[in-house]
């Protein structure tokens, strides 16, 4: 009873603040919030979250979570400039993942994004002496097609197209794209074998 009277409060917590959430959504902690942007760019459908989490917009971000998704404990979304993350129905973020979104990060249905796992769309600029803080960034669109599984510790550079059905094994490195429906490891990925 009091999981259920808690997420009623944060959902309505949320609706307070101008985020668009599903009143059926499950919440067992209250999110932290870094909003520098309109909070109505965070949509949350029908989801189940299931520790306390971190969603952050600057500029025109935005976050979609669709329905039937499943978040644990200690993820964190930052979306920023034009920047769109899409977490699609029934996909699920593993403890500790972390997606930084400077251009679009798009994760296609029913993928399980292992724990602590790490999907940037941007990566900072590095050229000469200037301090790389100062520097500035390049963005670049990632896209996790649907049926996706990634093992624990996974990092995915910016410009990355993960095609359906694949697998990435464990503290792996993806620097390019994959097949559908390959199994891929190492340091950076290669293709192991087929899943077919």
């Amino acid at each position: 009873m009091f999981q259920y009277f808690l997420s009623f409060l944060i959902v309505q917590f949320l609706r307070l603040k101008g985020i668009d959430v599903d009143k059926k959504a499950k919440f067992n902690n209250f999110p932290y919030l870094k909003i520098k942007g309109d909070p109505k760019n965070i949509k949350i459908g029908k989801v189940e979250i299931l520790g306390k989490i971190d969603l952050r917009i600057r500029e025109n971000g935005k976050i979609i979570i669709e329905d039937n998704c499943k978040i644990e404990n200690d993820c964190r979304l930052v979306s920023a400039r034009d920047g769109t993350i899409i977490l699609s129905e029934g996909s699920t973020l593993t403890v500790g993942a972390i997606i930084n979104g400077g251009s679009d990060v798009i994760i296609g249905k029913n993928c399980v994004i292992g724990p602590r796992a790490i999907i940037n769309a941007n990566d900072h600029k590095f050229e000469g002496k200037a301090p790389i803080k100062d520097q500035g960034f390049i963005h670049e669109k990632v896209v996790i097609e649907e049926d996706c599984w990634f093992g624990a510790n996974v990092v995915v550079n910016k410009g990355v197209t993960i095609r359906k059905g694949s697998v990435i094994g464990a503290c792996s490195l993806v620097t390019k794209n994959t097949d559908e429906y390959s199994i891929n490891f190492g340091v950076p990925t290669k293709k192991i074998k087929s899943r077919v």
